[in-house]
């Protein structure tokens, strides 16, 4: 929220709604604004342990993450930590993908990476990491032990280019500065504003993008979640307060509310694909149902669930899944995803794009922004 106290080392976690699958990139998946630091029993039943303060070490932690059978449970060392809250991390340079019960692969690479200089594309398929199968493991922990090293540290990943042969890969991780919002003005008056991922100063970013636009197109394209408090900030850009999502704690229904001021009048489309998930399908939702925009695209990723993370005794942080939240209209998007008020054709960007122009214009009251 843009008024409200940001997650930094050292205080309290709370939930988490997204995670950000940019192994190259901010990568990880923070909480809520803080004051939610006990793991709520979810509505249908997950249950997440609040394991903050026990004294496990890595092994332990990561063997508890993988014998939980929770796709979205991940393991962060202190490290890690404080390179995603800091908007410089170790990495090379993948952000991946991975579709229900489908492979591994690499969405997007990020120029001049480690990974662009090895010559991976997107499209590849990640078949493993330090030798273990990619597949086998939820997507957090794949991200995970791609920058599970140090600047100058190395990791082997194996990657496949269609039917090809699976090539053997020994990259040397980098620093990396994050790059989660990006702007232009494609025509006189019209912002466009892809956001990547909701990390630390993203809302206030967004708000500057816009400010003084006659029309905004905000992409939310690949987009995998991150903070929640950040996505809550964005809602809060175009609603004058009011229901942004809920979710269930202890038994009790919580709303998470936009912040009053927003601008009500620009007129806003947003654009979603299979790659929208978790804070981005929250914010996506809230939009929706509150009529303030009009979603262009592909149905989104379908993942609704709530994630509590626990900073264990050496500072690590492990995350598990606790309950799902539900878009001001009592939505799920959990397994279903959101639906776009106007279907564009897959694969196409560029016609998508186009085709996000044409609706806002039609959203303007001039029918020019």
């Amino acid at each position: 929220m843009p008024t409200g106290p940001r997650v930094r080392q050292g205080m309290t976690l709370g939930l988490v709604f997204g995670v950000v699958l940019f192994a190259g990139a901010a990568s990880g998946a923070w909480g809520e604004p803080i004051g939610s630091p006990r793991a709520p029993s979810s509505s249908d039943g997950a249950r997440g342990a609040d394991l903050s303060g026990a004294d496990l070490s890595p092994q332990e932690a990561r063997q508890l993450v993988g014998a939980s059978g929770d796709r979205w449970a991940a393991y962060l060392s202190p490290q890690q930590y404080r390179d995603f809250t800091g908007g410089r991390y170790p990495g090379i340079g993948l952000s991946l993908g991975r579709a229900a019960d489908g492979p591994t692969e690499v969405a997007e690479v990020l120029p001049g990476s480690p990974a662009a200089r090895a010559g991976i594309t997107p499209g590849e398929k990640l078949v493993s990491v330090d030798g273990v199968p990619a597949d086998r493991l939820p997507v957090t922990e794949v991200v995970s032990r791609l920058r599970g090293g140090p600047a100058g540290s190395a990791v082997a990943v194996g990657v496949q280019g269609g039917d090809g042969p699976v090539r053997e890969l020994s990259l040397t991780r980098a620093e990396l500065a994050a790059r989660e919002v990006e702007s232009d003005r494609p025509r006189p008056g019209v912002a466009r504003i892809a956001v990547h991922a909701f990390t630390e100063g993203v809302a206030d970013q967004v708000r500057a993008a816009a400010a003084g636009a006659r029309g905004v197109v905000l992409d939310l394209r690949g987009n995998s979640g991150g903070l929640v408090e950040e996505a809550v900030g964005v809602a809060s850009a175009f609603l004058d307060g009011g229901p942004v999502a809920s979710y269930q704690a202890h038994g009790e229904r919580r709303e998470l509310t936009a912040a009053p001021g927003g601008d009500t009048a620009v007129p806003l489309v947003v654009l979603v694909d299979g790659g929208t998930m978790s804070a981005a399908e929250l914010l996506a939702g809230a939009l929706q149902d509150r009529s303030r925009a009009v979603l262009v695209g592909g149905r989104t990723f379908g993942k609704g669930t709530v994630q509590q993370p626990s900073r264990l005794a050496d500072g690590s942080v492990v995350e598990l899944t606790v309950g799902r939240y539900q878009t001001p209209a009592g939505r799920s998007p959990d397994g279903t995803g959101v639906q776009p008020d106007v279907p564009a054709p897959v694969g196409d960007d560029d016609g998508t794009d186009a085709l996000a122009l044409r609706v806002l214009e039609g959203l303007s009251p001039t029918g020019a922004p």
